[in-house]
């Protein structure tokens, strides 16, 4: 095999992984209730690519999405691969996201109902009362709602209100979760969700929150940082490949 090939094969592999992990983070929204139905999300760039992301095309339900069906769109709109609508405000948010100056690789949209409800309240950011909470200490950011994104300079508003933040709440909206990969903009779309479900609760039963004293949240924050590894593994990584086992032993698909 010559040099060409070998690059050829590892380009093919590693585009073939993404798609796994894109079409796994579809089955896994289904899973947990954080989708809606055909709507919102998911992207990720190309491996080997800035200029271009897998999307699922408009009209597949999310728990039909497969690593075979994503699409591949540039920057500029154009398709590159695959066959299927490209949804407006799916071009219209995602792509301005991965063009932003930290070149996110994964971008997740939802509606998920926890945050969502969140994001409807007049402090929509997470309170510093639970130690999930506190894993996303100045990660948010808040953009104000303005209707549907149906032209690029929607999705410029959302990316300047994002700034360097990880964690983007729209308000009245819902949210979005940017990560190096699947693996960690999924964590914490998963644990943004525990995270806003745990303080609605808390906020349900009328007593005011404890908030949990600076030094500490700093202190955690650390250990955060810290433990991200458990022996040679990412934690987020171990998460991610955990979840994708349970979609395989209830004979999903998506891997297809």
């Amino acid at each position: 095999m010559n040099q060409h090939s070998a690059v050829s094969n590892s380009q093919a592999e590693a585009e073939w992984q993404a798609r796994v992990d894109l079409a796994a983070a579809h089955r896994l929204a289904v899973m947990y209730g954080l989708h809606e139905a055909i709507d919102n999300h998911f992207t990720l760039l190309v491996p080997g690519y800035d200029d271009r992301f897998l999307l699922a095309p408009h009209g597949l339900h999310w728990s039909e999405v497969r690593a075979s069906d994503l699409m591949v769109v540039g920057l500029d709109g154009t398709r590159h691969a695959g066959e299927g609508l490209i949804e407006d405000t799916a071009f219209f948010i995602h792509a301005p996201v991965h063009a932003s100056p930290g070149r996110p690789r994964c971008v997740l949209h939802t509606h998920m109902p926890q945050a969502t409800a969140l994001s409807m309240l007049d402090d929509p950011l997470l309170v510093m009362a639970s130690q999930n909470a506190i894993g996303f200490w100045g990660r948010m950011a808040v953009c104000d709602y303005n209707g549907f994104a149906l032209g690029r300079d929607e999705g410029e508003r959302m990316v300047a209100a994002m700034g360097d933040k990880s964690v983007l709440i729209l308000r009245n909206h819902g949210v979005v979760t940017t990560g190096a990969s699947v693996a960690e903009a999924f964590n914490d779309l998963y644990f943004f969700e525990r995270a806003a479900e745990t303080q609605l609760l808390a906020l349900a039963s009328g007593q005011p929150l404890r908030v949990v004293p600076e030094s500490v949240i700093e202190h955690t924050y650390a250990q955060y940082r810290e433990s991200e590894a458990v022996g040679d593994a990412l934690r987020i990584e171990l998460h991610f490949a955990a979840l994708k086992r349970i979609l395989d032993r209830r004979g999903e698909d998506y891997a297809s």
